[in-house]
């Protein structure tokens, strides 16, 4: 295994830090796939100063990371990573200003937020109830569902780098369809909103709709990462994927869905390398069924099979 490698990085950080640190961490603790090798490190920091720490320790020492909050958008291979993941689990912060302003830490999950600002009779991201993302995720993603997405109420980031933490422009992100563009290792922090004034037993509805929605249309009855693949212009992935003959179809503990054939389920024994496969049969598959290549919406991270330790 590489985690050798880190291990004097490893010390460091436990030295400097309140927050957590691990060698060798499994990631099928860490994504809703259930799937994943273990990552060299694995470091929760207790906040942004912490952050900053994490970031430069890693930097001097050479050592790659990736930034991880809910774990719904992405397949670890069952190699893992070289490297640290860094997890938003203790930036749980929430301020909910009576202005609409809202502040909110990477870790704090967006149903949280949801939740708590229709409590509060705040507008703008109920049709948001659902998505399984942390705010870090959300606006890194540019979460959106029915006609609204967190760019929409999105006022300023706060980014941290080996430089410290700074508030960016929403401008500065090139806000886009799932993407925004951050600064060169660059870690969301946090984000401000502004909301607006509504009813709070309408906003309530809402969300209940959308909930209700999304699970009888998402329940899938297996472990999942949410949508495989992006939608083509003017089509929907999943409708291209049943075309293509591929609904319920299986390679080992791996399956696409029978309920929506845009998620591909982990039965309790698929392999990260058995999901990859599949996707891959399935871009194949339309590609040659409708001629338009589907492209992943999860990230792939880490790698097929671990080395040797060194």
């Amino acid at each position: 295994m590489m985690t050798k490698r880190f291990a004097e990085t490893a010390e460091k950080l436990e030295k400097a830090l309140h927050g957590t640190v691990r060698l060798s961490e499994p990631m099928a603790r860490h994504t809703t796939w259930r799937v994943g090798g273990p990552a060299d490190l694995f470091i929760i920091p207790a906040d942004g100063a912490e952050l900053t720490t994490v970031l430069q320790i890693l930097e001097a020492d050479g050592c790659p990371w990736q930034a991880c909050g809910y774990g719904s958008n992405i397949l670890v291979r069952d190699g893992g990573i070289r490297g640290a993941v860094i997890h938003t689990g203790f930036l749980r912060d929430l301020e909910i200003h009576l202005s609409g302003r809202v502040m909110a830490a990477a870790g704090v999950p967006l149903m949280v937020l949801v939740r708590h600002v229709v409590e509060s009779g705040l507008a703008g991201v109920e049709a948001l109830a659902g998505i399984p993302a942390t705010i870090g995720g959300a606006v890194a993603m540019n979460a959106g569902a029915h006609g609204q997405a967190i760019g929409d109420v999105l006022k300023r980031v706060t980014i941290c780098r080996t430089d410290g933490c700074r508030e960016w422009p929403v401008e500065a992100l090139e806000l886009a369809k799932h993407s925004c563009k951050l600064p060169e290792n660059g870690f969301i922090l946090g984000a401000q909103l502004q909301l607006e004034p509504g009813d709070k037993k309408l906003l309530a509805r809402r969300m209940l709709e959308v909930l209700k929605a999304r699970r009888a249309a998402q329940y899938v009855g297996g472990a999942n990462a949410g949508s495989v693949f992006s939608n083509p212009p003017q089509q929907a992935a999943w409708r291209l994927i049943d075309a293509a003959g591929l609904r319920g179809r299986r390679i080992g503990g791996a399956q696409v869905a029978e309920n929506h054939a845009n998620f591909i389920i982990n039965d309790g024994t698929a392999s990260a390398a058995e999901i990859e496969t599949l996707m891959q049969m399935v871009v194949r598959a339309v590609e040659a069924h409708c001629g338009v290549r589907l492209e992943p919406e999860v990230r792939i991270w880490g790698e097929a099979e671990a080395d040797g330790e060194i």
